[in-house]
């Protein structure tokens, strides 16, 4: 009986370390920051976390269905970069005596966003075509898209004068930095944008027969395929709206930060990918919910901006993040890939 007792206390600790592991190192971390600076517990700074958590959270939703599917998408880094530059070619104002197209005039906000939201669909049906059509590994097709896109927004950087574009419409500057004030609280516009991207993918996962689909595509293609789900549609239809969702995303980034280059974006799928792991998202497939992925992108976030509040060296930063990823997906591995 006592050997039985031990036995089960030693699983339940196992199966405890692989469901909160690493909750528990995050945790560690977030500690050693308010240790370190009292100061960073602030409303100042719980919304600076908030602001920069949005555009994130707009990324990471649109790679979290990708990753349902047991795919993943290195390329929406580079298309939040194209959509960025672009975009912010087309809002520049129209007395910055830097324009990049100085005859051209005020464009409708409304007109730019449905323009880079139509070439970010185009870019995510192409990357859904060769994942879908072609049987190409997600890995292999996004890598290769994401340098043929970087290499399409230099050029296109170079051809518009090689230097940051700023100089932006007030109405653009407005929607991306504009904020709302509740009592002392500052509630910006990044915020209700990225809520109402969070209602809308919940929705679609939980209320629609694209989202059914979409888990069933995860969880077993063959198995979905027989249930009589378009598999290949349904991959197509993920990427394509990932697409639109880094499009958006690229566009909110390079008014938040006031400018745009090529590298913008760089590297930015990573912490996508990285919010939606921790947020219990599985690389095995057909796992995942959507306050799983703003939950992670908050303590990704949390993190970033902490280490960088106590003055933490960013080569370090990259060593803490590379970790959390590994352990992440460690973890994942360890509580899904047996039950496959």
């Amino acid at each position: 009986m006592e050997i039985s007792i031990a036995k089960n206390k030693k699983i339940n600790v196992k199966n405890l370390l692989k469901d909160g592991g690493l909750y528990l190192v995050l945790f560690i971390l977030l500690a050693i920051i308010i240790i370190k600076e009292p100061s960073f517990l602030s409303a100042r700074n719980f919304r600076n976390i908030l602001t920069q958590s949005s555009v994130r959270t707009i990324l990471a939703l649109g790679v979290g269905g990708i990753i349902v599917t047991q795919g993943t998408d290195l390329s929406a880094g580079r298309q939040v970069g194209l959509s960025a530059v672009i975009g912010a070619t087309l809002l520049q104002a129209v007395t910055n005596v830097n324009k990049v197209f100085p005859n051209l005039g005020e464009i409708p906000i409304p007109v730019v966003i449905l323009a880079i939201i139509i070439l970010g669909a185009f870019v995510g049906l192409l990357n859904g075509a060769v994942v879908a059509y072609l049987n190409v590994t997600p890995f292999i097709a996004t890598l290769g898209s994401s340098i043929v896109v970087y290499g399409a927004t230099s050029l296109y950087f170079d051809y518009v004068g090689a230097t940051p574009i700023a100089g932006y419409d007030p109405r653009f500057t407005n929607f991306a930095q504009g904020f709302f004030k509740i009592g002392g609280f500052r509630l910006n516009y990044l915020i209700i944008y990225a809520v109402l991207a969070t209602i809308f993918i919940w929705i679609l996962w939980n209320k629609t027969v694209f989202g059914k689909n979409l888990f069933a595509v995860g969880g077993n293609p063959e198995a979905a395929k027989v249930s009589g789900v378009n598999v290949k549609k349904t991959i197509l239809l993920v990427y394509i709206l990932s697409g639109i969702f880094y499009g958006f995303g690229g566009l909110l980034e390079a008014g938040r930060v006031g400018s745009a280059t090529n590298n913008l974006g760089n590297m930015y799928e990573l912490d996508a990918i990285a919010a939606c792991v921790v947020g219990g998202v599985s690389f095995s497939g057909g796992v995942g919910t959507v306050p799983g992925i703003v939950t992670g992108v908050i303590i990704f976030t949390v993190i970033n901006y902490g280490l960088t509040y106590i003055g933490i060296n960013p080569y370090w930063q990259f060593i803490i993040k590379g970790a959390i990823i590994v352990l992440a997906v460690a973890l994942d591995t360890l509580k899904y890939v047996k039950k496959k």
